[in-house]
């Protein structure tokens, strides 16, 4: 899946109360979504770093997913897909907490794409 910010996404992030001080995305570029967790896309950002974004956010590019991702909906209904690589419970908080093994695990499928 692809996407790209809509132009109003400053505005919209205020709206939706998502205080994230450095968005960490640009105006016009075009992003993978390298996963969805309670409804967010997981993108890598400007900045490298795999974030999680509001939908509301951002306009499809193209809406394929692939076909190896794992999707699982929470109680509330609230969807999260992942691929294989990177659908174990807690990966994002480990790769976050600089676990090497999650950190090459995450590489190595990025470097896939």
């Amino acid at each position: 899946m692809k996407v790209t910010p809509k132009e109003n996404y400053i505005v919209l992030s205020t709206v939706l109360n998502f205080a994230y001080e450095n968005y960490g995305i640009s105006l016009g570029k075009v992003y993978t979504v390298i996963g969805i967790e309670a409804d967010k896309y997981r993108i890598l950002n400007d900045e490298n770093d795999p974030t999680l974004y509001p939908p509301e956010l951002f306009e499809i590019i193209d809406k394929n997913e692939p076909v190896n991702w794992i999707t699982e909906y929470g109680e509330d209904g609230e969807r999260y897909s992942y691929p294989p690589e990177l659908n174990d419970v807690g990966f994002f908080e480990d790769y976050h907490n600089r676990d090497d093994r999650a950190i090459n695990i995450f590489w190595n499928y990025i470097n896939k794409l």
